[in-house]
């Protein structure tokens, strides 16, 4: 059976470049490059640039358990080096911060991977291109399966696009989510999620919310009402005070005649 766009399969492969192991989902191998995280084989939807832009490509048309082999230029793997990404800072900026650095040294700056290339002159400079910018890479990889279970589905796009899980049910063609923090993902990517699974994504909360806020009016009209009845106390209260003590200024001036 050939793969198709939005077919949801369990691969296994290992990434190569100049020869050397730079991404792979076999344990074997993950030790000798010392990934010390655990490795499986991924679940992706093919075709959802959920693998690098030729990779994905490569993908349509291929069958279950056979081994395959391609050959990425740079413009399908990780793209071309961009010199605008090659920056220089000051060797004092880095030593306020206790920082040394030294060619070679990979660090985190404005929220990027970046790499030290050069120290000279009191100047630093940093690449922030992707260490396989501007490299040809290779792909080994074998469909294991196509994946036919939903849920399995819906959890492959949860860890790809959410970095962790949430409880879901489904239900009449409906992906319902319990928990509402998973509505700022389904207003970016609602669509796209409809679009290759064929399912509606939704938050269970929303009906709750409507409840809440019908509650929450109610109990609103309810603390006006007894505003209302209490300044009506507080005024008869009030016209009662000053009516006494006109009564008893009345009585006063009675009394003088």
């Amino acid at each position: 059976m050939a793969m198709q766009k939005n077919d949801f399969i369990e691969i296994s492969y290992t990434g190569k470049s100049d020869g050397k192991i730079f991404d792979t989902t076999n344990k074997d191998e993950a030790k000798e490059i010392g990934l010390d995280i655990e490795v499986k084989p991924l679940i992706i939807a093919v075709g959802n640039n959920m693998l690098l832009k030729g990779f994905d490509e490569a993908l349509i048309g291929k069958e279950i358990e056979k081994k395959y082999s391609i050959h990425l230029e740079p413009e399908k793997a990780f793209g071309i080096r961009n010199p605008n990404l090659i920056k220089t800072y000051s060797l004092n900026s880095f030593k306020k911060n206790n920082i040394n650095p030294y060619p070679g040294l990979t660090l985190q700056l404005d929220n990027s991977i970046a790499i030290v290339r050069s120290v000279t002159g009191g100047r630093v400079m940093v690449d922030f291109n992707n260490p396989l910018a501007g490299k040809e890479v290779d792909y080994e990889f074998t469909i294991k399966r196509k994946v036919e279970d939903e849920n399995e589905k819906i959890n492959a796009l949860q860890d790809y696009f959410f970095r962790q899980r949430f409880e879901f049910s489904i239900k009449d063609k409906k992906v319902v989510f319990k928990d509402n923090v998973v509505k700022v993902f389904l207003d970016l990517l609602g669509e796209k999620f409809k679009e290759i699974t064929g399912m509606e994504f939704v938050i269970e909360e929303q009906k709750k919310d409507k409840e809440d806020i019908k509650e929450k009016l109610k109990e609103d009209k309810e603390d006006v009402k007894e505003k209302k009845k209490g300044k009506k106390k507080e005024e008869k209260k009030e016209t009662n005070k000053e009516k006494t003590k006109e009564d008893k200024e009345n009585k006063k001036e009675n009394n003088k005649t």
